[in-house]
């Protein structure tokens, strides 16, 4: 069998590298894929991004699945294409990808379908919402409606940044956001207290079944201070999600927002992503929703996930996930991401990457940010590497992925020293 995936990042060459071990998988292709899975030799980097090309060459090269990583084709419509000419795909279709791809149409979802969540308004007038910010006071929280990889969301602790970031997403554009139709808009919410937790299931359009729990660090720096970012690590599983929030979020949450989309004529199908904040007694809010697997969550889980993900996968875009029963190493996994100078606003590229470590049995080096340039491995992107590793216990796995990040090198790296804090604490 031979499949591709879609994307270029840290998740995608965990998905590539979980697929390449079933062995009923012949190759796995990336598209476009990155200096880690151009190195992979279980793995082929293919260039080419537009959706119509690569449904060309799935049939060309009689690829029997394809999995799309980043939201970004899936807000575009990659699934459509490739299910308008009869192509085997897992993904949400571009209706479906708008939980994701719209903080306003995901917050009026939520409220249309009764699914627990922060209490907010949605502003178009800069004025307006300056005004509304000054009446409610801070902590609040500022997101950008539209895709801004993982970037746009302010939580502003003071005023002034609740106003800078209102002029960021609604003036200035500084996060980069991709403005759905209407023009820049944004969603101003209630600050929600807790613990944050990820929430990733498997969906057919009817039946889901849950991957194991994670948790991400937003925060670029230790202690969670600086600015949110992508993900700066996560582990799995996290113990915020107890047996008894776990029945709840699947009871509160996730079933209402898949019989909900399959109510509103837009069954959703793929990799489905509660961001979720949980209080003191246990009580899960829906910070965001996510069509696709979280980055950095998906390398701690792709290392724990025991199962064939291609069977698993088959089962999922041949509407029988009710068949499917998930096997997971007891293990913690644990990842740490290393990111470019100057990220996540001003990210560098092209300094050359050294010392990455040989795959081990219990630790892996997931490339996301990176590229080749003639013989160098050098950094493309923000988030550059995600160094992961198993171990008995939270700190176990932390201390091994650190012993492994130890040899790394490239200049300015950025790393945060405490991923998995929380759950040592606890």
């Amino acid at each position: 069998m031979k499949l591709l995936v879609i994307g270029s990042g840290g998740r995608e060459h965990a998905l590539a590298w979980k697929l390449a071990q079933s062995p009923k998988v012949q190759s796995v292709f990336v598209a476009p894929g990155n200096g880690g899975t151009a190195v992979d030799p279980r793995l082929n980097n293919v260039p080419i991004s537009d959706p119509r090309a690569l449904a060309d060459f799935v049939r060309k090269e009689k690829i029997v699945l394809t999995v799309v990583g980043p939201e970004a084709p899936l807000a575009g419509g990659v699934v459509d294409v490739f299910r308008e000419q009869g192509l085997r795909i897992f993904g949400p279709t571009k209706a479906a990808a708008q939980l994701e791809s719209s903080k306003a149409f995901a917050k009026a979802f939520m409220k249309r379908h009764k699914i627990p969540t922060a209490d907010y308004e949605t502003f178009t007038d800069a004025a307006k919402a300056h005004a509304y910010v000054d009446e409610h006071d801070a902590p609040i929280v500022i997101k950008a409606d539209g895709l801004a990889a993982g970037k746009g969301v302010v939580v502003a602790m003071s005023l002034p940044q609740a106003h800078e970031a209102i002029d960021w997403m609604l003036t200035d554009n500084k996060l980069g956001v991709q403005h759905n139709e209407g023009g820049a808009r944004v969603v101003i919410e209630q600050f929600l207290e807790g613990e944050e937790a990820s929430f990733i299931v498997l969906c057919d359009g009817k039946h889901v079944v849950s991957l194991a729990t994670s948790q991400d660090h937003k925060r670029l720096r230790d202690d969670d201070e600086g600015p949110n970012t992508g993900g700066m690590g996560a582990y799995s599983p996290a113990p915020v999600v107890t047996p008894n929030v776990h029945a709840k979020v699947m009871h509160e949450i996730i079933m209402p927002t898949i019989q909900g989309m399959a109510k509103d004529g837009a069954p959703f199908t793929g990799f489905l992503y509660a961001g979720l904040m949980i209080d003191s007694n246990g009580n899960p809010r829906t910070v965001e929703f996510n069509c696709r697997l979280g980055d950095p969550e998906t390398q701690p889980i792709m290392m724990r996930l025991k199962s064939d993900l291609f069977d698993v996968l088959m089962h999922a875009t041949d509407g029988t996930l009710d068949q499917v029963e998930l096997k997971w190493d007891r293990r913690v996994a644990l990842g740490v991401v290393m990111a470019a100078h100057g990220y996540p606003l001003d990210p560098r590229k092209g300094d050359v990457i050294t010392g990455v470590p040989a795959e081990a049995a219990d630790a892996v080096v997931f490339h996301a940010g990176t590229s080749l340039a003639g013989q160098d491995l050098v950094t493309a992107g923000g988030r550059v590497l995600c160094v992961t590793a198993l171990g008995d216990s939270v700190r176990q796995a932390q201390q091994r992925a650190y012993e492994m990040l130890q040899g790394i090198r490239f200049d300015g790296a950025q790393y945060r020293r405490d991923i998995g804090h929380r759950a040592i604490k606890r």
